[in-house]
């Protein structure tokens, strides 16, 4: 079985994700195939996601589109994908339907309620437009929670449990707002990167531990998908973080399922280092290897090269001990491929170990 797994540029300040899958004959016809869009990042992006489609899959016919979580990075360009393309039928959460305290923040269709803060009112109304241009157009909507499946399992959800999740939605309105710094002071920070504090690190010395904080709980909503293409298989984790990532990994410990086979991974949330410990690592990839070997690969979504957060250092060097070294968009299309078409695309590198790495 061939497989293309794309992973879009998004964002020239903020990253946001952007991915294609398909898989199948890809040298054959169209029903030989699927196609699978996972969140089309900003409004933006959408744009790119059907020219995408279009010129390396050869299609505006999706066979399923996911939506992981209600977030402007991820949901903002769905809508531009699904009015352009053909879709057969769409994962994504509708937490209006499951707690009346988000239900009464639509007033005619519009996110009204003040305490919400901005960005989760833009997601959650542009979340909701998606849900209304597919019950228009008769696509039919599927929650992704956890056992969800399609094609015979060759797209399975880790998470999150649907008691999870409904657990999670009180918080989903009482983040205020972060108040706007000045220029003077968003100027001072910007020019002083020297006075960061920094750890050393090295092949033997790794500082990443367990995150003090969480993310958030519209990050924890993330839908977590196994994608199982024959022997091989790719674990996309959008924003999760470990109240989120550690059940869903436990679904696999229950299954007896050979990690081995998981030759791709998505670094959570852009690689923040609030959404990952040393140990969730091990159970994921295998303990840290005493010599440096490539035994699977992992791509993060970050917006640009300079970003001091998106990937976190100590991160991406805890991924890389692991056998499985970071490739970052950055501005530029990332492509894991096997037996697919070839594109005439050049090699891409990955970030290397970091000799000193954020506090």
């Amino acid at each position: 079985m061939g497989y293309e797994i794309d992973f879009l540029p998004v964002g020239k300040d903020k990253s946001g994700d952007a991915i294609l899958v398909r898989y199948g004959n890809l040298h054959g016809a169209r029903a030989e195939q699927k196609v699978i869009v996972i969140d089309a990042g900003y409004p933006e992006t959408g744009k790119a996601v059907v020219e995408h489609l279009a010129t390396h899959y050869g299609t505006k016919e999706i066979d399923l589109m996911i939506s992981t979580h209600p977030d402007q990075d991820h949901v903002g360009g769905m809508e531009t994908v699904m009015n352009e393309c053909s879709v057969g039928q769409l994962w994504m959460h509708q937490p209006w339907n499951h707690t009346n305290d988000i239900a009464e923040m639509f007033v005619h269709g519009k996110v009204t309620d003040q305490s919400v803060k901005n960005s989760l009112r833009k997601s959650l109304d542009e979340a909701h437009a998606l849900e209304a241009i597919a019950t228009k157009r008769g696509i039919p909507i599927t929650e992704p929670f956890a056992g969800t499946s399609f094609d015979n399992q060759a797209v399975y959800v880790l998470g999150p449990t649907k008691d999870f999740y409904e657990g999670l939605l009180p918080a989903f309105r009482c983040t205020p707002e972060v108040k706007q710094e000045s220029n003077l002071f968003k100027g001072l920070i910007a020019g002083a990167t020297e006075f960061i504090k920094t750890l050393a690190e090295g092949w033997d010395i790794e500082t990443l531990g367990t995150p003090s904080e969480d993310t958030s709980a519209e990050n924890n909503s993330s839908a977590i998908l196994l994608f199982q293409f024959g022997d091989k298989s790719a674990l996309l984790t959008a924003d999760a973080g470990l109240p989120a990532l550690t059940p869903a990994l436990q679904i696999l410990k229950n299954a007896a399922y050979d990690m081995s086979k998981i030759a791709f991974v998505q670094v959570p949330h852009h690689g923040s280092a609030r959404n990952v410990s040393a140990d969730f690592l091990d159970a994921l990839l295998g303990p840290r290897l005493a010599i440096e070997a490539t035994t699977r690969m992992a791509f993060v979504s970050v917006a640009k090269p300079d970003d001091l957060k998106h990937p976190s250092k100590k991160v991406t060097n805890a991924f890389r001990r692991r056998g499985a070294p970071v490739h970052r968009t950055a501005g530029e299309w990332k492509y894991y491929f096997k037996d697919s078409p070839a594109r005439g695309w050049g090699p891409s590198l990955p970030l290397p170990l970091f000799a000193e790495v954020e506090e």
